[in-house]
């Protein structure tokens, strides 16, 4: 490829890039609408006070007639198939309002007509055993679904009646029991164990004991509701989330708390002008450690020194400081969002200790990543991978070790101790140094036969299993491949980790569509992001070149047709996302990567 070529692209994708910069400095993307948010908001607005935000339901209202698939049916994204909880969800808040408006009753009769081709009757106890069936023993989601569905009358007067009963009094117990006690929920679902359980409670004849206990139990855990709530309102700032638990507290007798007021006044501030709402506020936080990422070897002569300022001084605003509400982590690690209700992960902290490795040195800011690196030691699992929020569960996967994560775990964690050296003690640094080595470990043990590795939080539509094996792959295979040019590490720990990396780029090499894009795997239609990503993790090799150029020029064509973003996130529940910036920076990424290399055809 031509360098004056790239050098061009470069150029014009970080003039793209600077302009979605925000006025305080930082990068916010723009996550896409959700329908399922939408319904469950729409539910929540109704029934604290219809007549009150008659104008946002209607707007609600007026998105879904104008996003409904062809088929009748509502996925996560406007871009997403259709699914039966989405659906589910759309037809039981379109039922609210069905019967006064003849629009919205066209709606309900598309839903249901695609529900019943799938084999759902609304009118029968088929909804709760499908949606039982589907998300298992996991009742974080599932029985607020069933739970909005029988508060708007699906599928009868008798709904409840085919409702689990959260445990919603075993959120008084101290945090560490939940492990030890296998809940079917998790502790970021404490909002909606406490909420939805309540008013389960309320609408379903139970065991006298139980009632007896859980009548007392009611208090204390409205009040542990009411000290999780985050001061924008939003739990997770997450929307179907705050609606579920809104809508639920209402319905149990409960609009007078101040948890519902905030809750309402979060939900119509996060209404967008066109009706709709997204699964989560934003990503801020992912979205701007992505950008900084992208701009790679060009990031000083890009950003200029109070550009530079600004972002750090956000980052570590952005740090939490106290211990979590949420899962009782300790200061250190990094959320999301800069929103308050954004819980500290394993995958944006990483991200933010290299975003601020790359932005600068001064003292507050490598104390700052000497604290995230030690949050990471607290998260690791036994087995020597990273999970996303909480260590040493096992059961759901919010604590499963995944590949990813570690990979970009393994890259921060060597960039501190080459930066930080001094800072850190010899017992820390010799405890990080396990760390990456385990890491590593728990790496090649994933690895799978063909070369590759699966994410976690990343899927593809297309994909019978919804899996990603190229996202996952070409996001560890760069990571090592930044890890390794650090020369931090033993010879035999480069040793291994380069056999994965050639392994990996044999996968990827292997998988490229004719085209020159990649899906998630040989033969699934490309996207902007996964042909990008491909690219890095295949670009410091030089055999590749060729590879590497046919699918730059597939990227070139599919760019005339808009910078498009292809829904491969997964949020909570397994919900579909995707968001505005990841085509623009991982496009970015890939070819400030090549223009790292020599040589280069003039």
């Amino acid at each position: 490829m031509n360098r004056k070529r790239l050098q061009y692209k470069s150029a014009s994708l970080n003039r793209l890039l600077m302009e979605e910069m925000n006025p305080d400095g930082y990068w916010k993307g723009e996550l896409s609408s959700s329908a399922l948010a939408v319904a469950v908001s729409i539910a929540a607005l109704h029934f604290h006070d219809s007549r009150e935000h008659k104008p946002e339901i209607q707007r609600g209202l007026n998105w879904l007639q104008q996003h409904v698939n062809t088929d009748g049916s509502f996925g996560d994204t406007v871009d997403s198939p259709g699914n039966v909880s989405t659906s589910l969800l759309v037809y039981a808040a379109v039922n609210l309002y069905a019967a006064t408006d003849e629009t919205t009753n066209l709606l309900r009769k598309k839903v249901r007509g695609w529900l019943v081709k799938k084999g759902i009757d609304v009118e029968s106890d088929e909804v709760s055993r499908f949606i039982l069936n589907h998300y298992q023993k996991d009742y974080t989601f599932s029985v607020p679904i069933l739970t909005l569905c029988g508060l708007c009358g699906v599928p009868g007067p008798e709904a409840f009646r085919s409702v689990p009963q959260l445990p919603f009094e075993l959120a008084l117990l101290p945090r560490g029991f939940y492990r030890f006690l296998k809940l079917s929920v998790v502790s970021y679902a404490i909002p909606a164990l406490v909420a939805v359980g309540i008013v389960v409670y309320k609408k379903k004849r139970s065991n006298f004991l139980w009632r007896l206990i859980r009548h007392f139990s009611i208090k204390p855990a409205l009040k542990r509701l009411q000290a999780m709530m985050p001061e924008s309102g939003g739990f997770l700032e997450a929307i179907p989330l705050t609606a579920f638990v809104s809508l639920s507290l209402v319905e149990a007798g409960y609009r007078n708390l101040s948890v519902v007021d905030e809750g309402i006044a979060f939900l119509k501030r996060t209404q967008r002008a066109d009706g709709g709402w997204p699964i989560d506020v934003d990503l801020s936080t992912w979205v701007t450690t992505l950008a900084v990422k992208s701009m790679r070897s060009n990031l000083h002569a890009k950003l200029g020194e109070e550009q530079k300022d600004k972002l750090i001084s956000h980052l570590l605003k952005c740090q939490n400081k106290v211990i979590h509400p949420f899962n009782g982590s300790r200061p250190g690690g990094w959320g999301w969002t800069s929103y308050p209700g954004s819980v500290p992960d394993g995958d944006d902290t990483p991200g933010v200790i290299l975003a601020l490795l790359k932005l600068g040195d001064k003292p507050e800011v490598l104390k700052a990543i000497m604290k995230g690196c030690l949050w990471l030691k607290d998260l690791q699992n036994s087995d020597g991978g990273f999970p996303t929020f909480s260590r040493g569960w096992g059961k759901l996967p919010f604590d499963q070790s995944t590949s990813d994560l570690t990979g970009h775990c393994v890259l921060a964690l060597t960039t501190a101790l080459s930066a930080c050296a001094g800072g850190f003690t010899a017992a820390e640094s010799t405890a990080i140094r396990r760390m990456i080595r385990d890491a590593i470990s728990f790496l090649e043990s994933k690895q799978r036969d063909d070369g590759s590795w699966i994410p976690l939080w990343f899927g593809n539509q297309q994909m019978s299993d919804h899996s990603n094996p190229v996202y996952g792959t070409a996001r560890v295979v760069t990571y090592l491949q930044d890890t390794i040019s650090l020369e931090m590490l033993e010879a035999g720990e480069l040793e291994i980790i380069r056999k994965m990396v050639g392994k990996g780029q044999t996968f990827l090499q292997q998988n490229q569509n004719e085209d020159g894009s990649w899906g998630a795997a040989l033969g699934v239609s490309g996207s902007i992001e996964e042909t990008a990503l491909a690219i890095s993790a295949l670009a410091e090799n030089h055999s590749h070149r060729e590879i590497c150029d046919h699918g730059l020029t597939w990227l070139f064509n599919k760019e005339k047709e808009g910078m498009k973003a292809a829904p491969i996130g997964l949020y909570f529940a397994s919900l579909w996302y995707f968001e505005k910036l990841y085509p623009l920076t991982f496009y970015l990424e890939a070819v400030n990567k090549l223009l790292e290399l020599e040589p280069f055809d003039d």
